[in-house]
């Protein structure tokens, strides 16, 4: 690297925050007219030259890469002008064509950067890494996050090895640098089963791409979170292709491939098909297609169908006699999907996917008789009378309630369930309310003042795909009011 000028006052801002030190170039003075005395350079004085330290890295403590070094920022570390945050620098050689990392920790609320000896920044967070294009020395400043940042810290340093090997096996995880470019590594499968690969980088967006025999593709983006890919799936025996990029073609850097293989459910079965009944659990695999059950209902009640998965958005789809139709998406919590309702004997299409379609993964499915609790009935149509609280039962279609006022009143509905998001609907005597989650969480609740007369209450879903039981509740209190004139 080149050797860096006198510098005295730099201003270098990080990210928005500026944790750099002051310093800057000091120009050369004007040399007058006159022709300076030539003087003869020997090889000695050259070698010094050559081997003197960049004036910036000039009296700095020096970083021992793959040790810990202990500092800590006070009211006497380095001023930054700019926003009043503290700072301390420090030397550090690296070697070339190495990966380093950076890291910062400790009680101090900071960040660390890496600049060259020419001051050039080169990253900076709260854990840096970067690829070493030409060896030599660089600088390391850490720094408050701001003004009110002061406490001890531990810097620590050390070189990641990178693959660049194109192939990879089962249970061995590779470290591997992206640039512009995709990469692609062999991945051998010995033997059939479910497999986990997963793709996790900290500097961009991760998107891997799987293909193998028999015209076997995969894709996936974030399933690992944090922007992070996944592929859970069945696997035959052979060789894969699989690629790592960026979701959007921009960025690079560190990233981290895994394959793994993956136990089966307890009693080790899958079932992707068939028919099942109440009282019944299975597991089952998706794979980017609709898997379908036949469901067969003896007797006439309400069941409970849910559909849960830690690997995808679950989505049910249930089609019987005579019209029926359901569907759900996430009515049973943390992206499951949860089906409720009265069905009538017969046989019924279940169909298990998911949400988006492009997810792959492990499932449980279950089927199960639903009691009423002691002492519920149902009620799904009629008078609303004030102070009273019953049940009803949505199945996909509103339900309507008469609401009869002898006096102005203000009047509250209430609608609650932990099978659906609940809408309702309050017309009549020419105004119209409406409320969806009011109630806190999904339930719904209305207040309003009402005149004199007849009103229609509607209870239903926010989606007519929910379906359950609900509670509504009902008051009304006289109050002031007039009819507008």
């Amino acid at each position: 690297m080149a050797k860096s000028s006198t510098l005295t006052l730099l201003v270098v801002a990080v990210g928005g925050v500026a944790v750099g030190y002051v310093a800057a170039q000091t120009l050369p003075s004007q040399a007058p007219a006159a022709e300076e005395p030539r003087v003869e350079t020997t090889t000695a004085d050259m070698t010094t030259e050559q081997d003197a330290t960049p004036t910036a890295l000039q009296g700095l403590n020096y970083l021992t890469l793959g040790e810990r070094t202990r500092g800590e920022i006070t009211s006497a570390s380095e001023l930054n002008g700019k926003d009043g945050s503290r700072f301390e620098r420090y030397g550090i050689r690296l070697d070339e064509e190495f990966l380093v990392e950076i890291s910062l920790s400790g009680a101090l609320q900071g960040v660390v950067a890496l600049y060259d000896d020419q001051l050039q920044l080169l990253a900076n967070a709260e854990t840096v890494r970067h690829r070493i294009e030409e060896g030599g020395d660089y600088i390391v400043v850490v720094s408050g996050t701001d003004a009110h940042s002061y406490g001890p810290f531990s810097v620590n340093s050390r070189t990641i090895e990178l693959s660049d090997a194109d192939t990879m096996s089962v249970g061995t995880p590779i470290d591997s640098w992206l640039d512009s470019a995709d990469r692609e590594v062999t991945l051998s499968i010995e033997e059939a089963g479910m497999y986990q690969i997963e793709m996790r980088a900290d500097d961009f967006d991760a998107y891997l791409e799987l293909e193998g025999p028999n015209g076997y593709y995969r894709e996936d983006d974030d399933s690992a979170g944090n922007l992070n890919a996944r592929i859970s799936d069945f696997l035959a025996p052979g060789e894969y292709t699989l690629t790592a990029r960026t979701a959007f073609g921009e960025g690079g850097g560190l990233f981290t491939l895994t394959a793994e293989p993956r136990e089966l459910p307890s009693d080790g079965e899958l079932r992707n098909d068939g028919t099942v009944t109440p009282n019944e659990t299975l597991s089952g695999w998706y794979s980017g297609q609709d898997i379908s059950y036949q469901l067969e209902i003896d007797e006439a009640g309400m069941y409970q169908i849910d559909m849960s998965s830690s690997d995808v958005d679950a989505y049910l789809v249930l089609e019987g006699p005579n019209g029926y139709y359901r569907e759900d998406d996430d009515s049973a919590g943390n992206l499951d999907a949860r089906i409720a309702d009265f069905l009538a004997p017969g046989s019924y299409q279940l169909t298990a996917r998911t949400a988006y379609g492009t997810d792959s993964g492990l499932f449980t499915l279950s089927i199960e008789p639903r009691d009423l609790p002691n002492g519920v009935e149902l009620r799904n149509e009629g008078a609303l009378t004030p102070d009273e609280t019953f049940n009803g039962w949505y199945s996909g279609e509103a339900l309507t309630y008469q609401l009869t006022l002898e006096e102005s009143s203000l009047v509250t509905l209430s609608m609650s369930s932990s099978d659906f998001d609940t809408y309702l609907e309050l017309y009549g005597e020419g105004v119209s309310y409406s409320d969806d989650d009011s109630g806190g969480g999904t339930n719904a609740r209305l207040e309003q003042a009402l005149l004199p007369g007849t009103y229609t209450g509607s209870a239903r879903g926010f989606s007519a795909s929910g379906s359950g039981m609900f509670e509504l509740q009902v008051s009304a209190e006289p109050t002031e009011m007039q009819p507008d004139t």
